[in-house]
Parts: structure tokens; sequence; C-alpha cells
């Protein structure tokens, strides 16, 4: 993150839950960056500590409106909004594009850590989901007039701040923390991991994401990885929605990358992952440090690999734009519902479509699963605790090169 993209409005920069492990064992991996460094070692904790930016405008900007936020409803439990910022500005974005002055968020991601952190789930919000946009603050100054616009509209004329406003309204759903990372954090994380090894079904030779791939197991650098998860029109079926099941399969294999012992149990690979990621990071001012990242997620190293899990938020083509998405109702509703309450929510895949594999429908179509908890149906009625509703996903546990 540039020192210009961090002095806009508190825009945020992040990861996501995927990091879960290098934070999950950051007393381990921190202390073992720390007796490496030797007599060094405060400097090398205090370094990574003020990597972090603390994102003071966009909290400035919640207290403003905090009575019109939900509650929290559980304790314990948290909900961190992850955003990914398709920002020009700064080191290393330009040559994405010409920078406008302004930014949208390319990727956002509801991330729910159940109380007693039994379980992490990933929520992708469509960047084409049409919602109701409040009023917010802009960069100059100037307030916006609420709009039902793009969800990816919010981030544009307020930041961080409209966005995390935006989802609430949109889930009524408490936003505890949020993150935000632009292309080039992305890039510096993965290559610092030495890459991240994915399996394609087939070849990709995409022009426009200068992305050129066999078929089978590949390891991306950061470079690739980037094109690989911001490819929408040249891959798959050239909607969105096929682009947020990508992504959600590069941050499984994320997980399964940074969770191994060759990273979290090696200084010399440790430090500069721990360098780029907190680099990259812009956050709420309570998870601005080492320490209050690792308060956050400290029991998630007990989440087995199969209770991670991540989906896209049940959504369709807009009845009046079929570029746009819409929420699809009741499903919608009852994934915010239990992420609320901290309920079960379950995932399977799509029979449609296996976990490494694109889709190959040309027209864009309803995704999401069938959303019925156990008690709607009738043959359950008499069962006293009726099973999670399914929705599509799918979890860091599974590996498409098995």
């Amino acid at each position: 993150m540039t020192d210009s993209a961090r002095t806009r409005r508190g825009a945020s920069a992040s990861s996501r839950g995927p990091m879960r492990r290098w934070v999950r064992r950051g007393a381990l991996g921190i202390g073992l960056v720390l007796v490496a460094a030797g007599g060094a070692g405060w400097a090398v904790y205090a370094k990574l500590d003020s990597n972090i930016t603390p994102d003071e405008a966009a909290a400035a900007e919640l207290t403003r409106y905090e009575k019109e936020r939900p509650t929290s409803l559980v304790r314990d439990a948290r909900n961190i909004l992850l955003i990914g910022s398709d920002s020009r500005a700064g080191k290393g974005n330009r040559r994405y594009g010409r920078d406008s002055g302004t930014e949208r968020s390319d990727t956002a991601i509801l991330l729910h850590l159940s109380a007693g952190r039994r379980s992490a789930t990933a929520v992708s919000i469509p960047r084409d989901l049409m919602v109701d946009v409040p009023g917010c603050r802009r960069p100059d100054g100037s307030r916006s007039k609420p709009m039902f616009a793009m969800f990816n509209y919010a981030f544009q004329v307020g930041g961080s701040a409209c966005t995390v406003r935006t989802v609430e309204r949109l889930t009524n759903i408490r936003v505890d923390h949020h993150v935000v990372v632009d292309f080039h954090g992305f890039k510096e994380m993965v290559d610092a991991l030495d890459g991240v090894e994915i399996c394609l079904t087939e070849p990709i030779d995409d022009k426009a994401a200068k992305l050129r791939l066999p078929a089978g197991k590949v390891t991306l650098n950061g470079e690739q990885a980037l094109g690989y998860v911001r490819a929408r029109k040249s891959l798959g079926d050239g909607s969105d929605t096929d682009r947020m099941e990508r992504q959600q399969r590069f941050l499984a294999a994320l997980v399964q990358k940074v969770q191994s012992n060759d990273v979290l149990l090696n200084p010399v690979r440790l430090y500069p992952v721990l360098d780029a990621a907190t680099s990259s990071l812009t956050t709420d001012p309570a998870l601005a440090s080492l320490r209050g990242l690792y308060e956050l997620v400290r029991g998630v190293r007990d989440i087995p690999t199969e209770r991670v899990q991540f989906l896209t938020v049940p959504r369709e083509s807009y009845i009046y734009n079929a570029n746009r998405d819409q929420l699809v109702e009741p499903e919608a509703e009852r994934l915010f519902e239990r992420l609320r309450v901290d309920a079960p929510v379950e995932v399977v895949n799509s029979p449609e479509t296996s976990p490494g594999a694109p889709h190959t429908s040309p027209h864009r179509s309803s995704h999401y699963g069938d959303g019925k908890a156990a008690a709607e149906r009738p043959d359950d009625h008499a069962g006293p605790t009726p099973p999670a509703p399914t929705f599509r996903g799918n979890t860091a546990a599974e590996n498409p090169c098995e």
C-alpha cells in the first residue's frame, strides 16, 4: 500500500482469512523471526508492527453513524470485511491501467469467525450486485447522496467506511473489523511465499490478463496469481460469479501453502512473508498491530480446514440488466440470519462444476445452494436439532490436484 493510497480517505488494504494460519501461529512465527534476528529482535518486531496502517478516517466516519449500525448479537463471534482495491495509484499498480483518481472494490469478502472459533465462513459479495449505497463522505470532504447502484460504487465514493455501511445495510450484520489490499500488496504476498500451487483442468491463454498457463499443477507467482484471480471476460463464462469462485479456490490453496511447516517453521522464509503481509495492510485501528491481529484470530489454529468455508452470496441476474446482480431471496436472508446469530452454515460443491473447473455456460444464471434448513422440509420436522442449510461453495480442505 503506497503513501498516496494510505492518505486517501482511509481506503483499506487487506488480505483475508487465508492468512489466518500466519496469524494463527503468529506467536510461534514471530518468535522464530525474533530469535533469528538475535539482538535486532525488537527492531524486527517494531518494523513489522509499524508496517500496518490504521484506517483512522474510516473509524471516525463509522463513529459518526454508530447509532444506525447493527448490534453484535453473539459475544466473541467476529465479522471482518476484506476488501481488494483496484486502485491504479501507487507502486506497481499503474501498469494495470490509467489512474483516474478513483478506485473501486475489485473484491469484497465478509469473513465470519464463529464464537469459540469453531469455523470460518468467507462470503464473497459480487461487485456488480445492485444495492442501496448510503450517503457517504467523499475524499474531498463533501457528502454524496444515497443511491441505488452497484456494490463497488460504495468504495469509489466513500472508501472503506462507505463499504462497511453498505454491507451492514445489506446484511444487517455488524462489521467488527475491516482490511483492504491493492494489486501490489497481493503480488508481494504471493511472491514472498515462493508462489502458490493450483490445478487447472484446461490450459489458459488469456491476453487481457497476460496469462498463459498449461493444464495440470501450476505454481503461480505474484503477477500470475493476480491475473488468475482478476481475469473475468476471457476466462470461464465471463461472469463475476465465475471469477469469485476462482478467487475462492485460490484462497483455499493459499491457506494450504501458508500453513505448511516449510513456511511457518523457517525464519528465513517466514520474515519476508510477514513483511509483505503487514506492509499490504490498512485496517481499522483495533487491528493495526501484530498484537491486534493475533488476538483476533489466535483461536483459529483449532479450526480444521474442512470448516474453513468459501461461498458467494446467493445471487442471480438483475431483473433490469443481465450484466448486474441481485440477491436471491429468501436464500440470501437465510444466510445473513445464520451469520448474525452465529448458526452453522454448510457448503457443498455444485454438481455442475468441479472445484478446479471453469464454467462453460455462455449465459449468466442463478448461482446459489438450496438454502433450505432441514426444519423446513416435511420429512425432518421430528428432528430436535435440524442440520444447517447448505449453500454452494467449497472448503480449504478440498484439493483439486488430488
